[in-house]
């Protein structure tokens, strides 16, 4: 059976995605990249609303390109800001909101639950999960740091699940 698993790494600025594909217990990689948010060079920021609604659009057109048989986000850490705890909650809701209307489901995983699934250590720092996304999928060049954690999260899952069954 053909699993594609489209990981998340939500953000309110940056949300980063990774495509993952497994078939006959191999690992391939199908895509990554971002949903960048942020407005750059400019005094102005997008409001939070029009940047939600750009993940949801964003997460809708990923769908709708790699038809994903799943849906695997990180979850909300304890940020020592309250406010962007609940702007990171809120960027996690814009992206299950769109895997959710597409009848996906979604599976979320710890930050910490992905790095030791990918790394073997929770406490791993961003390139050493950039590193070994690199060396799993055996892509050429390291991937931007929000889409490995993206990737390493639909890896996790993969890794996870493909152990309950």
């Amino acid at each position: 059976m053909t699993r594609i698993v489209l990981g998340i790494d939500p953000g309110s600025r940056i949300t980063g995605y990774g495509v993952v594909q497994m078939s006959a217990g191999k690992l391939t990689y199908l895509g990554s990249g971002c949903i960048k948010l942020a407005r750059t060079g400019g005094s102005t920021d997008i409001a939070l609303a029009t940047r939600l609604k750009m993940i949801h659009d964003g997460v809708q057109q990923l769908i709708e390109q790699f038809q994903p048989t799943e849906f695997a986000v990180e979850q909300v850490f304890m940020a020592r800001n309250p406010d962007s705890a609940l702007k990171l909650g809120q960027a996690r809701g814009a992206a299950i909101v769109a895997a959710a209307i597409a009848d996906l489901p979604v599976y979320e995983y710890a930050a910490r639950a992905v790095k030791q699934a990918v790394v073997g250590t929770g406490g791993a720092a961003k390139e050493q999960v950039q590193h070994m996304v690199k060396h799993m999928l055996k892509l050429p060049r390291m991937p931007q740091a929000d889409a490995a954690d993206a990737l390493a999260v639909a890896i996790c899952h993969l890794h996870t699940s493909a152990q309950l069954r």
